[in-house]
Order: structure tokens, then sequence, then C-alpha cells
């Protein structure tokens, strides 16, 4: 608002009173704005969130993938610690062993799993990390085997469909595992007409356990029990 609109000085007096008043009527709106937004801060489910779960449509996790047991040398002895030729990892030396001996390493893997809201999955692995040292074959095999278990279980039988692209025709199961992800297989044809009326089927699963909580695995699909 321009001062030159107010013709006298009684005008221009009302006019700066009126002036102050608007801007500390605006001034108390600035505050409660901010102190609103403060509050909505301090609230997980607020719009104003930058946790990416709050507008997120896909659920991540991350799950153990893989093992597999390595054969290494062991380098420099470092204080407790050792290297592992050839890459150099470093690993407490809880065997008590000296540079030049051959020993064995169980190296892990995870992944980290993006389900979309069409329940398709992204799988991005991570690199392989060695955790624990052997002296002998025998012994790193049998904790293999308890990580990476073989079990043929029950699992729903989304459906089974049919493709065909330049006369040539391709059948798919979808099954749901038990994490709740969703994969497709194909199938031939017998064994389509088979599961076409089926709401269950057997397969073979590997369960894939965490090394330091054995009680989370997951399970990965090895093929059909028949």
């Amino acid at each position: 608002m321009r001062e030159n609109y107010y013709k006298t000085p009684g005008a221009r007096r009302r006019g700066l009173g009126g002036k102050r008043a608007l801007r500390s009527a605006v001034l108390l709106l600035i505050i409660a704005a901010v102190l609103a937004l403060a509050g909505c801060s301090d609230n997980p489910d607020s719009v104003f969130s930058t946790d990416s779960g709050a507008t997120s449509t896909s659920d991540v996790a991350r799950v153990p993938w893989d093992y597999r047991v390595v054969e290494g040398t062991v380098g420099d002895l470092i204080g407790s610690d050792m290297t592992i030729l050839p890459n150099n990892e470093m690993l407490p030396n809880d065997g008590n062993y000296a540079t030049g001996d051959k020993i064995y390493t169980l190296q892990y893997m995870d992944a980290e799993i993006t389900t979309d809201a069409d329940q398709k999955n992204q799988v991005r692995l991570s690199s392989w990390s060695t955790i624990k040292s052997y002296k002998d074959l025998k012994s790193a095999t049998e904790d293999l085997k308890n990580l990476k278990v073989s079990v043929t279980t029950d699992v729903d039988l989304i459906g089974v469909y049919k493709t065909k692209y330049k006369d040539k025709t391709r059948n798919f199961a979808v099954v749901e595992l038990p994490s709740g992800n969703r994969i497709k297989q194909p199938i031939d044809d017998k064994r389509y007409t088979a599961m076409e009326k089926k709401k269950t089927v057997q397969v073979v699963l590997e369960e894939v356990h965490d090394f330091a909580d054995y009680d989370l695995a997951y399970a990965k699909f090895r093929g059909w029990a028949n």
C-alpha cells in the first residue's frame, strides 16, 4: 500500500497505525504456521515426514541370500587378528593360526529385495563377506549344511496361464512363497494340466538362515516336488 494514497496527516497516521496492525497480524500468522509445522515434525505419519515409507508403495527387506566355503591362506598376523589371502580380508585369529596356514572360510551374501504393489521383486545382492574360519573342510561344510536347508512344503498356487508369440506357446505357474513373495516359473503342458485346478502345490525350497540370528531365514524356490 503506497503512502501517497492518504490525503491528510490524520489519515496518514491512521494509515501507519493500520500498517502496524497488519504487520502484527501477519507476524502472528507466521509464528502460528511455524509452530504447526514443528508439531507435525514430531508426528511420523505427517505429510511433511522425510520417512520414505510415508509415501512409498514398495516394501524393502534385507534377507540372507547365500553362503559358500572358500579355501584361503593365512597372511599377516596383526594383534589378535589375521589377514586371509588372496584378498587380504581381516578376521579374528580364533584358531591360533600361523602365517602360511591353509584354512577354509565361510562367506556370506545378503540381498535387498524391493517388492512393489504388483508383487514384483527387484533383488540387489551384496558382495561376499568372510565371517568365520575353519581348520578343515568338514567343519566348514557342516556349518554350511545347517545354514542352507532344503525343505519340501506346500505353497499357494496363484494360478497358471499361457502366452503365445509367433506360433509358440509357453506355460507359466505363479506361486506364493512363505515369505509372501510371488514368483513365476515356466512349466510344460503336462504340469499345466495337472495344476490347472489346484489351489496348492508341493515345491522344494532352500531356506537360507542368517548366521547371527538363525530364526531369520529366506526361502528360495528350487523346483517342483513331483
